[in-house]
C-alpha cells in the first residue's frame, strides 16, 4: 500500500512539475486506488500548494480574489461552494490561470469530492 502511495505522489508531482502551459503533451493518467479514499493531507494538499499557492496567489495577507488557500479548511470551504472545482475544471477560465491542469490532477481533487472532502 505505502508503494502505491509513493507511486501515486511520484507521478502527481512529476505530471504537476511537467506542466508548464496550458497543453500537457502524452499525459499519463493517474489511477486512483479505488479501494483508498482521496484525503486532503494525503492527495490534495500538494496540489494546493504546487498550484494554487504558488508565487502567493492564494495565501499570504493579500491573496488573489480575496481567496485564500492555507488550510483544510479554506480549501473545503473554496471545494464545497463550487468555487475551487469549478475553476479548475473550466476550460474558459482555468486555475491557474496560466492552464488547465492535467486531467489527472482534477481527477483527484473531484474524486476528494466524491470521497467527503477527507482531511485525513
Amino acid at each position: 500500500m505505502k508503494t502505491l502511495n509513493l507511486s501515486l505522489l511520484l507521478i502527481l508531482s512529476i505530471t504537476i512539475l511537467s506542466c508548464s502551459s496550458s497543453e500537457v503533451a502524452n499525459e499519463d493518467p493517474v489511477v486512483i486506488d479505488p479501494t483508498q479514499k482521496v484525503t486532503y493531507e494525503k492527495d490534495v494538499k500538494n496540489i494546493v500548494n504546487n498550484s494554487c499557492a504558488v508565487s502567493g496567489c492564494h495565501t499570504g495577507s493579500s491573496p488573489a480574489a480575496g481567496i485564500s488557500l492555507n488550510t483544510y479548511t479554506q480549501v473545503r470551504s473554496q471545494a464545497e461552494n463550487g468555487n475551487l472545482i469549478g475553476r479548475i475544471n473550466s476550460t474558459s477560465n482555468p486555475m491557474p490561470p496560466t492552464g488547465q491542469l492535467p486531467s489527472a490532477t482534477r481527477s483527484i481533487i473531484d474524486q476528494w469530492k466524491a470521497d467527503g472532502f477527507l482531511e485525513n
